[in-house]
């Protein structure tokens, strides 16, 4: 299994970016899939998650208002992340992440998934 994300770069604050996510080598139907950020010298943490129904999308609340995940309808392996009004603090390296979360709380958790990509680079400049 591996995932790949794009999208990645160098934004001013107040812009907007869009992640993608793909992920390849198995079957995904019944696999939530996520986006988890890690700044400079602070601690990994969750982003946004969507449910592996596609019926829930789950949002941190730093990033709620601003940031949208969505799915390919067509292609289960693919996700997206549209972020806006982008500040300094979102700067991080963004990771994709998919797994079988077995409860809403597990969605929000780095043990609720299995598989996680190599990460992409997000600086926003203030």
């Amino acid at each position: 299994v591996q995932l790949v994300e794009s999208g990645g770069g160098l934004v001013q604050a107040g812009d907007s970016l869009r992640l993608t996510c793909e992920a390849s080598g198995g079957s995904f139907r019944t696999y939530g899939m996520g986006w988890f950020r890690q700044a400079p010298g602070k601690e990994r943490e969750f982003v946004a998650a969507i449910h592996w129904r596609g019926d829930a999308i789950y949002y941190s609340d730093s990033v709620k208002g601003r940031f949208t995940m969505s799915r390919d309808d067509y292609k289960n392996a693919e996700v997206s992340l549209q972020m806006g009004s982008l500040k300094a603090e979102d700067t991080a390296v963004y990771y994709c992440v998919m797994g079988r979360p077995w409860s809403t709380d597990a969605y929000y958790q780095e043990r609720g998934y299995e598989y996680w990509g190599q990460g992409t680079q997000v600086t926003v400049s203030s």
